[in-house]
């Protein structure tokens, strides 16, 4: 009983594939991050502005903000630090990432069957 199963599914693995019928929608973009809300010391004020978790975090809201769909796909580069005074603390910055490049990427639309009526 069981080899028959066996030799039944065998040919049907074998010669079925999964295509990839997926397309994607592609779509680089560059964009700055905000500025931190605390003044620190240059030093920190770097640090905390180029940490992989802001990289991360910016590139997604980037990616969000082209509309419903809408992936990271690559972080192509993670931009600049660029710093500036506090008005109120003199000696002590806020820093922020400009240039940051993300690649993001969408389902085509009708390539997964999305369309009513067809396919």
């Amino acid at each position: 009983m069981k080899s028959k199963l066996f030799f039944f599914l065998l040919p049907l693995v074998c010669f079925s594939s999964a295509g990839n019928a997926t397309e994607y929608i592609y779509r680089d973009l560059m964009a700055n991050s905000l500025p931190s809300a605390k003044c620190e010391s240059l030093d920190k004020a770097k640090k905390s502005a180029a940490k992989p978790y802001n990289v991360r975090r910016y590139s997604k809201k980037f990616c969000q903000t082209q509309g419903y769909g809408w992936h990271v796909d690559e972080i192509k580069s993670s931009g600049e630090v660029a710093c500036n005074e506090c008005s109120d603390e003199p000696g002590l910055q806020t820093c922020h990432l400009e240039d940051i490049v993300v690649t993001c990427k969408r389902i085509k639309p009708g390539s997964v069957g999305m369309l009513p009526g067809k396919g």
